[in-house]
């Protein structure tokens, strides 16, 4: 096709504008944006992301007061663990010193019974030796008795001989017999000892409680082992006579 100037400039330029014509904005196009709708879907989003955000925040206070009320049961466990702890402590040392108190009762009981035990031993054999002992005396007082009745009744049998010969000897020896204060002893009381003086007198006590006569005192003090052999002689021949002679001799010699 063969090229117009007249054609190409009647295409590239527009029309002259008249008065009555529209403008170019009235004659763009109309465009819906859906402004309203957009601005409705936002309200609703930030509605559901206010519930959203609320519903996280109670969510959180919940869990958060949750959290602590939590904590706050796990520190009440733990203090009361920790008590009951203390209390158990406290009750295994009680429980520790009873049992320390029973073993020290335990063994102090053990040793009382074992001195208990010792004591009575002890007191057993005493008793058996005292037994033994006791034994043993009742003999010997048996004997003793015995032999008293045995010297009794030859006392007895010797009474009516020796009543007129202590008479007659009480006259020969210038002797009187008194009582020494016992029925087992005799006071002999001799006069006319002394040369120089026949008021002086000297005495002696015999002892007739035993088997074997003895002298308890005498007065002037003459020589024992003299008055041990007359007692000897007295003892073997039961011949008082020939004892007060030699009595008064003895007495006799000491005042020569």
């Amino acid at each position: 096709m063969a090229f117009e100037p007249s054609l190409s400039s009647s295409i590239v330029r527009p029309p002259l504008a008249s008065a009555d014509a529209p403008s170019m904005a009235e004659s763009l196009p109309n465009i819906n944006f859906g402004f309203e709708d957009l601005r409705d879907r936002m309200n609703k989003f930030t509605i559901r992301f206010d519930e959203f955000i609320e519903k996280g925040r109670k969510r959180v206070l919940e869990e958060r007061n949750q959290f602590r009320m939590n904590v706050a049961e796990l520190q009440e466990d733990q203090r009361m663990r920790k008590k009951d702890i203390e209390i158990l402590s406290l009750k295994s040392n009680t429980h520790a010193q009873v049992l320390q108190k029973e073993s020290q009762e335990t063994s102090e009981m053990h040793t009382a019974i074992t001195a208990v035990t010792a004591q009575r031993d002890a007191r057993a054999t005493a008793r058996d030796r005292l037994r033994g002992q006791i034994s043993e005396t009742q003999k010997l007082i048996t004997q003793r008795l015995n032999a008293q009745k045995e010297h009794a009744r030859h006392l007895d049998s010797q009474a009516h001989f020796n009543a007129p010969e202590l008479e007659f000897w009480q006259d020969y020896l210038c002797l009187r017999i008194e009582g020494a204060g016992g029925n087992d002893r005799i006071k002999f009381v001799f006069s006319h000892v002394d040369g120089r003086n026949w008021e002086k007198e000297a005495w002696f006590e015999l002892g007739m409680g035993k088997r074997e006569y003895e002298v308890l005192q005498y007065r002037p003090k003459i020589e024992t082992e003299k008055v041990d052999k007359a007692v000897d002689r007295l003892s073997d021949s039961r011949d008082l006579g020939v004892f007060l002679k030699d009595m008064r001799e003895l007495f006799v010699d000491f005042y020569k």
